[in-house]
């Protein structure tokens, strides 16, 4: 996830939102040297003297808050169109533009990192890193696997394949592992393994079970063999949810059916829940889809919802993921919205979206907080997002994003067109309000 380009910054005029505390810093200073990494983080009155060579940027009462993270997208799917008319109506070069955009817009919408499960090649994220393409930081597992007949067999009932390269298939433990070979080749950062049936594929159910337990392992193991990777299992109902555990997976992806048992092992074995409620929260609506997905649907998103609020109150270790490209690219930080919803105080589905992210995709050591030491991947957010977690879904209020010091994105005016406050100046005081830091 390393990004070539860094810069010195200072960010001012701002509530802090570190990432990892409770507390919040009414108004604070961040300070990053020429190597992007933060020198300062924290109260005006203690800030060193700025510097007149250093970009100095007037956050204008905002919020900073981390780069945030989205731990499961489809970068390489669009949203606005079904996968039948991405595979056999669009070619290959548009794909690739198309592509980058969806990069461009994620980042412009708070996302300074992201893992995409399946569909992105590894040359994007390598285009990334290298300053190519603006987009997140990324890691990419290439592609997915499951077995014949389950989610990711591109096989459409009518008997046409629609041949997706990213689409694995094994029907035993050797074969799971050439699979993880051929996409580590590829190379995948990571491992993606369907351990149940799915929403978006015609031929099975959540609560069909894909991989077995022993397969899981097999991946688990081949990915452990190259460098310590992970492995990421997409497991919606609950006997899915149980084998990827048991298989070793470091994460439960979506977890739609998850129970008491699965919550408990999640803790046991350290494995992290990214349940991406944006899929859940959309509205039903028969005509937008086809009849199966939309049954499936109708069937699926209350419960997912109970399910999810119980473990959210059961404490799992919950990480950010919104499944974009099957929900909608570039207003990822919704999700947290639903979080919010289903239990969540803001301040943790805050955490939720930036360290402990960082954590489920080992950065910890140098994303997901702003602490001295750490990379400069910060967001201005026009408002407070722990009296409202809203705001931070609408792209628009996102003001500032950079990585490494480096300023991706700036709607805040330059210096001297008006500014609110002088550095140094506490900014205005908000509104009170319910629902400020960890109260629900």
């Amino acid at each position: 996830m390393e990004i070539d380009s860094s810069a010195a910054l200072r960010v001012h005029n701002v509530r802090l939102v570190d990432g990892l505390g409770s507390a919040v810093v009414a108004d604070a200073v961040l300070d990053a040297g020429a190597d992007g990494r933060i020198a300062y983080a924290g109260p005006a009155s203690g800030a060193p003297a700025p510097s007149p060579d250093v970009r100095s940027v007037d956050g204008r009462g905002g919020t900073l808050l981390p780069g945030f993270f989205d731990c499961h997208v489809h970068l390489g799917m669009p949203s606005d169109r079904s996968i039948v008319d991405e595979a056999l109506m669009t070619s290959p070069a548009l794909r690739t533009l198309q592509t980058a955009e969806r990069l461009r817009r994620t980042l412009d919408a708070g996302i300074t990192s992201a893992r995409d499960l399946g569909a992105l090649p590894a040359g994007f994220r390598d285009a990334v890193g290298s300053g190519l393409v603006a987009g997140p930081r990324l890691q990419t597992s290439v592609g997915i696997i499951s077995h014949t007949g389950g989610h990711a067999d591109t096989t459409l009932p009518g008997g046409v394949d629609l041949g997706f390269d990213f689409c694995a298939l094994a029907d035993d433990a050797d074969e799971v592992r050439l699979a993880a070979r051929r996409l580590l080749r590829a190379g995948a950062d990571l491992v993606k393994i369907c351990t149940s049936g799915g929403m978006s594929s015609a031929g099975d159910d959540p609560d069909d079970e894909d991989l077995l337990e022993e397969e899981v392992a097999a991946a688990v193991d081949e990915a452990r063999r190259h460098r310590g990777r992970a492995v990421a299992a997409h497991a919606q109902g609950g006997a899915g949810v149980l084998a990827a555990i048991r298989g070793g997976a470091a994460s439960v992806e979506h977890g739609f059916g998850i129970d008491e048992q699965g919550c408990d092992l999640l803790g046991e074995r350290g494995a992290v829940l990214v349940p991406t409620l944006a899929t859940v929260f959309e509205p039903l609506d028969a005509a937008t889809g086809p009849p199966w997905r939309y049954e499936k649907k109708m069937r699926w998103n209350e419960r997912t919802k109970e399910n999810i609020a119980a473990a959210i109150g059961r404490k799992v270790t919950v990480a950010m993921g919104t499944d974009a490209g099957i929900s909608a690219h570039g207003r990822n930080l919704a999700e947290l919205a639903h979080l919010v919803e289903l239990g969540m105080a803001p301040m943790e589905a805050i955490r939720a979206a930036t360290s402990t992210s960082a954590r489920l995709l080992g950065v910890e050591d140098r994303l997901g907080a702003l602490r001295p030491g750490m990379l400069a991947d910060v967001v201005v957010c026009a408002g407070d997002p722990l009296r409202d977690i809203g705001v931070l879904a609408e792209p628009d209020n996102i003001v500032l994003v950079a990585q490494q010091g480096v300023v991706r994105k700036s709607a805040l005016p330059p210096p001297g067109t008006g500014s609110t406050g002088r550095e140094g100046a506490p900014p205005p005081a908000p509104a009170a309000a319910p629902g400020a830091g960890d109260s629900r």
